[in-house]
Protein backbone atom coordinates (compact mmCIF):
# COMPACT_ATOMS: atom_id res chain seq x y z
CA UNK A 1 0.00 0.00 0.00
CA UNK A 2 1.34 3.45 -1.04
CA UNK A 3 2.20 6.01 2.25
CA UNK A 4 0.99 9.45 1.58
CA UNK A 5 3.74 10.69 3.06
CA UNK A 6 5.90 9.29 0.08
CA UNK A 7 3.74 12.29 -1.63
CA UNK A 8 4.54 14.46 0.34
CA UNK A 9 7.96 13.55 -0.02
CA UNK A 10 7.96 13.74 -3.86
CA UNK A 11 6.71 17.43 -3.77
CA UNK A 12 8.83 18.65 -1.30
CA UNK A 13 11.87 17.14 -3.56
CA UNK A 14 10.11 18.18 -7.00
CA UNK A 15 9.99 22.08 -5.71
CA UNK A 16 13.17 22.56 -3.65
CA UNK A 17 15.40 20.07 -6.16
CA UNK A 18 17.22 19.04 -3.18
CA UNK A 19 16.95 15.80 -0.42
CA UNK A 20 18.49 18.21 2.02
CA UNK A 21 15.80 21.33 1.53
CA UNK A 22 13.23 19.06 1.19
CA UNK A 23 14.20 17.66 5.00
CA UNK A 24 13.65 20.87 6.30
CA UNK A 25 10.49 21.06 4.96
CA UNK A 26 9.27 18.48 6.33
CA UNK A 27 11.33 17.50 9.86
CA UNK A 28 12.67 14.50 8.65
CA UNK A 29 16.53 13.40 8.06
CA UNK A 30 17.95 13.24 4.55
CA UNK A 31 18.12 9.52 4.36
CA UNK A 32 14.55 9.56 5.27
CA UNK A 33 13.61 11.67 2.43
CA UNK A 34 15.70 9.41 0.13
CA UNK A 35 14.08 6.30 1.79
CA UNK A 36 10.55 7.72 0.68
CA UNK A 37 11.61 8.69 -2.94
CA UNK A 38 12.76 5.47 -3.76
CA UNK A 39 9.85 3.41 -2.38
CA UNK A 40 7.52 5.52 -4.36
CA UNK A 41 9.69 5.00 -7.28
CA UNK A 42 9.47 1.38 -7.00
CA UNK A 43 5.60 1.75 -6.52
CA UNK A 44 5.01 3.32 -9.26
CA UNK A 45 7.67 1.23 -11.77
CA UNK A 46 9.57 4.50 -13.04
CA UNK A 47 12.28 6.97 -12.14
CA UNK A 48 10.81 10.19 -11.14
CA UNK A 49 14.19 12.06 -11.10
CA UNK A 50 17.43 12.02 -12.59
CA UNK A 51 20.07 11.69 -9.95
CA UNK A 52 22.60 14.36 -11.32
CA UNK A 53 24.37 17.13 -8.86
CA UNK A 54 20.64 18.56 -8.36
CA UNK A 55 17.84 16.85 -8.83
CA UNK A 56 15.86 16.50 -11.85
CA UNK A 57 12.44 15.53 -12.57
CA UNK A 58 12.22 13.10 -15.62
CA UNK A 59 9.63 13.79 -17.84
CA UNK A 60 7.23 10.79 -15.93
CA UNK A 61 8.17 12.66 -13.11
CA UNK A 62 6.58 15.86 -14.35
CA UNK A 63 3.57 14.18 -15.26
CA UNK A 64 3.41 12.49 -12.11
CA UNK A 65 3.64 16.00 -10.40
CA UNK A 66 1.08 17.39 -12.29
CA UNK A 67 -1.49 14.75 -10.87
CA UNK A 68 -0.89 14.53 -7.48
CA UNK A 69 -0.15 18.57 -6.74
CA UNK A 70 -3.36 19.86 -6.83
CA UNK A 71 -5.52 17.03 -4.36
CA UNK A 72 -2.12 17.03 -1.73
CA UNK A 73 -2.33 20.67 -1.73
CA UNK A 74 -6.20 20.37 -1.30
CA UNK A 75 -5.60 17.49 1.89
CA UNK A 76 -2.95 20.25 3.72
CA UNK A 77 -5.41 22.75 3.34
CA UNK A 78 -7.86 20.52 5.78
CA UNK A 79 -5.19 19.67 7.52
CA UNK A 80 -4.03 23.04 8.46
CA UNK A 81 -8.04 24.26 8.88
CA UNK A 82 -7.76 21.28 11.90
CA UNK A 83 -4.77 22.36 13.64
CA UNK A 84 -6.03 25.66 13.44
CA UNK A 85 -8.92 24.99 15.10
CA UNK A 86 -7.43 23.22 17.66
CA UNK A 87 -4.69 25.53 18.53
CA UNK A 88 -7.64 28.34 19.39
CA UNK A 89 -9.24 25.25 21.39
CA UNK A 90 -12.36 25.72 18.84
CA UNK A 91 -14.04 22.78 17.35
CA UNK A 92 -13.59 22.75 13.83
CA UNK A 93 -17.10 21.45 13.77
CA UNK A 94 -20.11 22.72 15.94
CA UNK A 95 -22.86 20.12 16.60
CA UNK A 96 -26.07 22.22 17.05
CA UNK A 97 -29.55 21.21 18.27
CA UNK A 98 -32.21 22.61 17.55
CA UNK A 99 -36.34 21.90 17.04
CA UNK A 100 -36.59 22.20 12.84
CA UNK A 101 -39.21 24.84 12.80
CA UNK A 102 -36.51 27.24 15.05
CA UNK A 103 -34.17 26.19 12.05
CA UNK A 104 -35.99 27.69 9.68
CA UNK A 105 -37.74 30.50 10.84
CA UNK A 106 -34.61 31.74 12.36
CA UNK A 107 -30.99 30.27 11.75
CA UNK A 108 -31.44 28.88 8.18
CA UNK A 109 -30.55 32.04 6.79
CA UNK A 110 -27.86 33.20 9.16
CA UNK A 111 -25.49 30.16 8.61
CA UNK A 112 -22.76 31.98 5.87
CA UNK A 113 -22.94 34.39 9.03
CA UNK A 114 -20.71 31.99 11.38
CA UNK A 115 -17.02 31.34 10.84
CA UNK A 116 -17.85 27.60 11.85
CA UNK A 117 -19.06 24.32 10.25
CA UNK A 118 -21.74 23.05 11.68
CA UNK A 119 -23.79 19.65 12.10
CA UNK A 120 -27.55 20.13 12.92
CA UNK A 121 -29.83 17.78 15.06
CA UNK A 122 -33.63 18.11 15.34
CA UNK A 123 -35.65 16.83 17.71
CA UNK A 124 -37.50 17.70 20.90
CA UNK A 125 -35.68 19.33 23.38
CA UNK A 126 -35.99 16.89 26.26
CA UNK A 127 -34.06 14.45 23.47
CA UNK A 128 -31.58 17.38 22.42
CA UNK A 129 -30.60 18.11 25.86
CA UNK A 130 -30.12 13.94 26.63
CA UNK A 131 -27.44 14.06 23.53
CA UNK A 132 -26.13 17.02 24.96
CA UNK A 133 -24.98 15.58 28.22
CA UNK A 134 -23.77 12.24 26.61
CA UNK A 135 -21.56 14.83 24.84
CA UNK A 136 -23.20 13.73 21.05
CA UNK A 137 -24.15 17.29 21.06
CA UNK A 138 -22.14 20.73 21.47
CA UNK A 139 -24.84 23.11 22.27
CA UNK A 140 -29.07 23.29 22.37
CA UNK A 141 -31.14 25.85 21.86
CA UNK A 142 -33.89 24.94 24.28
CA UNK A 143 -37.55 25.53 24.51
CA UNK A 144 -37.37 24.95 28.45
CA UNK A 145 -35.00 24.61 31.71
CA UNK A 146 -33.66 21.42 32.82
CA UNK A 147 -31.69 20.10 35.30
CA UNK A 148 -28.79 18.70 34.33
CA UNK A 149 -24.99 18.46 36.09
CA UNK A 150 -22.35 20.92 33.91
CA UNK A 151 -25.34 22.13 31.44
CA UNK A 152 -25.79 25.75 31.65
CA UNK A 153 -28.45 27.75 29.96
CA UNK A 154 -28.37 31.11 28.78
CA UNK A 155 -31.20 32.99 27.18
CA UNK A 156 -31.16 34.13 23.34
CA UNK A 157 -34.56 34.69 22.56
CA UNK A 158 -37.88 35.42 23.84
CA UNK A 159 -41.05 33.68 22.30
CA UNK A 160 -44.58 35.21 22.13
CA UNK A 161 -47.27 33.22 21.41
CA UNK A 162 -50.58 34.29 19.17
CA UNK A 163 -53.61 32.80 17.85
CA UNK A 164 -53.52 32.64 14.21
CA UNK A 165 -55.78 31.05 11.37
CA UNK A 166 -56.37 31.76 7.64
CA UNK A 167 -57.08 34.98 6.08
CA UNK A 168 -60.60 33.81 4.79
CA UNK A 169 -61.61 33.29 8.70
CA UNK A 170 -64.90 35.74 9.42
CA UNK A 171 -63.67 37.25 12.68
CA UNK A 172 -66.50 39.79 13.10
CA UNK A 173 -68.25 38.11 15.97
CA UNK A 174 -64.85 37.83 18.07
CA UNK A 175 -63.70 41.36 17.16
CA UNK A 176 -66.61 42.28 18.82
CA UNK A 177 -66.47 40.35 21.89
CA UNK A 178 -62.95 41.83 22.23
CA UNK A 179 -63.71 45.40 22.02
CA UNK A 180 -66.67 44.70 24.42
CA UNK A 181 -63.96 42.65 27.01
CA UNK A 182 -67.00 39.84 26.26
CA UNK A 183 -64.49 37.50 27.34
CA UNK A 184 -66.86 34.63 27.68
CA UNK A 185 -68.16 35.18 24.35
CA UNK A 186 -64.85 35.62 23.07
CA UNK A 187 -63.63 32.26 24.61
CA UNK A 188 -66.83 30.66 22.97
CA UNK A 189 -65.97 31.94 19.91
CA UNK A 190 -62.93 30.02 20.11
CA UNK A 191 -64.16 27.20 21.26
CA UNK A 192 -66.64 26.68 18.25
CA UNK A 193 -63.75 27.23 15.47
CA UNK A 194 -61.92 23.85 14.45
CA UNK A 195 -57.79 23.71 15.37
CA UNK A 196 -54.71 22.45 14.68
CA UNK A 197 -52.35 21.15 17.59
CA UNK A 198 -49.01 20.39 17.74
CA UNK A 199 -48.93 17.81 20.69
CA UNK A 200 -52.12 16.29 21.50
CA UNK A 201 -52.11 17.43 25.14
CA UNK A 202 -52.58 20.82 23.77
CA UNK A 203 -49.51 21.94 26.01
CA UNK A 204 -49.07 25.61 23.85
CA UNK A 205 -52.71 25.96 23.58
CA UNK A 206 -53.68 25.06 27.49
CA UNK A 207 -50.64 27.69 28.78
CA UNK A 208 -52.28 30.31 26.61
CA UNK A 209 -55.68 29.23 27.80
CA UNK A 210 -54.91 29.39 30.97
CA UNK A 211 -53.17 32.86 31.03
CA UNK A 212 -56.11 34.56 29.32
CA UNK A 213 -59.15 33.07 30.33
CA UNK A 214 -57.86 31.34 33.76
CA UNK A 215 -58.47 27.79 33.03
CA UNK A 216 -58.38 24.52 30.89
CA UNK A 217 -59.34 24.71 27.21
CA UNK A 218 -62.01 22.73 26.24
CA UNK A 219 -60.76 21.76 22.90
CA UNK A 220 -60.84 18.75 20.15
CA UNK A 221 -58.37 19.48 17.80
CA UNK A 222 -59.13 18.87 14.21
CA UNK A 223 -55.61 17.47 13.79
CA UNK A 224 -52.66 16.89 15.54
CA UNK A 225 -49.45 17.59 13.62
CA UNK A 226 -45.96 17.67 15.22
CA UNK A 227 -44.86 20.08 13.12
CA UNK A 228 -45.24 23.58 13.39
CA UNK A 229 -44.24 24.82 10.03
CA UNK A 230 -46.21 22.14 8.34
CA UNK A 231 -49.57 23.39 10.36
CA UNK A 232 -48.61 26.87 9.26
CA UNK A 233 -48.89 26.01 6.03
CA UNK A 234 -52.15 23.84 6.03
CA UNK A 235 -53.47 26.87 7.61
CA UNK A 236 -54.02 28.34 4.48
CA UNK A 237 -56.17 25.95 3.00
CA UNK A 238 -58.77 25.52 5.76
CA UNK A 239 -60.79 27.82 8.23
CA UNK A 240 -58.76 26.66 11.33
CA UNK A 241 -57.00 28.13 14.19
CA UNK A 242 -53.42 27.15 15.56
CA UNK A 243 -51.56 29.10 18.67
CA UNK A 244 -47.72 30.01 17.26
CA UNK A 245 -44.96 31.66 18.19
CA UNK A 246 -45.13 35.25 16.79
CA UNK A 247 -41.74 34.60 14.16
CA UNK A 248 -42.88 31.62 12.71
CA UNK A 249 -45.68 33.91 10.73
CA UNK A 250 -46.05 35.00 7.72
CA UNK A 251 -48.02 36.71 5.25
CA UNK A 252 -50.12 34.29 3.85
CA UNK A 253 -51.73 34.15 7.92
CA UNK A 254 -54.03 36.29 9.60
CA UNK A 255 -53.28 37.44 13.39
CA UNK A 256 -56.69 36.41 15.22
CA UNK A 257 -55.66 37.35 18.96
CA UNK A 258 -52.86 38.59 20.75
CA UNK A 259 -54.23 37.28 23.78
CA UNK A 260 -55.11 40.02 26.74
CA UNK A 261 -52.15 38.88 28.61
CA UNK A 262 -48.50 37.92 26.66
CA UNK A 263 -48.07 34.67 26.78
CA UNK A 264 -44.49 34.42 26.23
CA UNK A 265 -41.74 31.25 26.38
CA UNK A 266 -37.53 32.01 26.61
CA UNK A 267 -35.91 30.22 24.39
CA UNK A 268 -32.31 29.44 25.89
CA UNK A 269 -28.43 28.02 24.77
CA UNK A 270 -27.81 25.48 26.68
CA UNK A 271 -23.95 23.98 26.84
CA UNK A 272 -21.33 22.10 29.07
CA UNK A 273 -19.34 24.59 30.74
CA UNK A 274 -16.89 22.07 31.77
CA UNK A 275 -16.17 21.85 27.64
CA UNK A 276 -16.99 25.01 26.19
CA UNK A 277 -14.97 28.47 26.13
CA UNK A 278 -16.32 31.66 26.29
CA UNK A 279 -15.56 32.75 23.08
CA UNK A 280 -17.34 29.39 21.49
CA UNK A 281 -20.52 30.15 23.65
CA UNK A 282 -20.54 33.94 22.83
CA UNK A 283 -20.27 32.90 19.14
CA UNK A 284 -23.49 30.90 18.90
CA UNK A 285 -25.55 33.44 21.13
CA UNK A 286 -24.90 35.11 18.39
CA UNK A 287 -25.90 32.79 16.16
CA UNK A 288 -29.14 31.39 17.85
CA UNK A 289 -30.63 34.64 18.59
Amino acid sequence: MVNLEWYRTFKAVYQTGSLTAASKILFISQPNVSQHLSLLEAHVGKPLFERKPKLVPTDYGKLFYTQVVEPLEKLEKVESGFNAAGLKKQPSIVRLGVVQEYFQAVLAEKISTIDTSLVFSFGRTRELLGKLQRGALDFVVATKLADYRHLVFEPVRQEHFIIAGSKAIDTTEFDNSLREEDWQSAEAWLVSQSWFAYTTDLAIIRRFWKKNFFKHPVIKPYCVVPDMNLILKSLKYTNALTIAADYLLNDDLKIIWHGRVATENMLYLAYDETKMTSEQVEMMKRFCQ
